[in-house]
């Protein structure tokens, strides 16, 4: 059974594949696609340090920080510092990552929509140099 702590809403989850995540990254599932909804859903967990690959979605995403301290990042952009209650509304295509600050786990639910039978494209992992300068504001 998955791990749960005292301030989680959901059990930890299952570890997310180390090729679209660098660092402790678990998903615990809480809906699939199915012929009511175009989206999946899932209270994703990050160990401090861990953070998504660059990536995007063709039908865009939702992030809704439950606990904890991390960042999201738009391509080109400064990094946003989140936390509990912050929400992210997250446009089609638009290249990406999120993850926890480099001292704090960071748990968020994500609502991620489908467009024909995708909702993400990977890309290449957020450099070391890119994470460490985020950390450092």
């Amino acid at each position: 059974m998955s791990e749960q702590t005292n301030s989680s809403i959901f059990p930890k989850g299952n570890p997310l594949p180390t090729s679209y995540f660098t660092g402790g990254a678990f998903l615990y599932t809480l809906a699939s696609r199915d012929k009511n909804n175009e989206f999946a859903l899932g209270s994703v967990t990050f160990e401090p340090g861990a953070r998504t690959h660059w990536h995007t979605h063709p039908k865009g995403q939702v992030l809704i920080v439950t606990d904890g301290n991390g960042f999201y990042q738009e391509k080109g952009k400064p990094a946003q510092a989140l936390k509990k209650g912050d929400v992210v509304n997250i446009p089609e295509d638009t290249e990406h990552w999120h993850g926890a600050s480099a001292t704090s786990e960071f748990v968020h639910i994500a609502i991620t929509n489908f467009k024909n039978e995708q909702n993400v494209i990977w890309l290449g992992p957020v450099t070391e140099q890119e994470y460490t300068q985020v950390n450092q504001k």
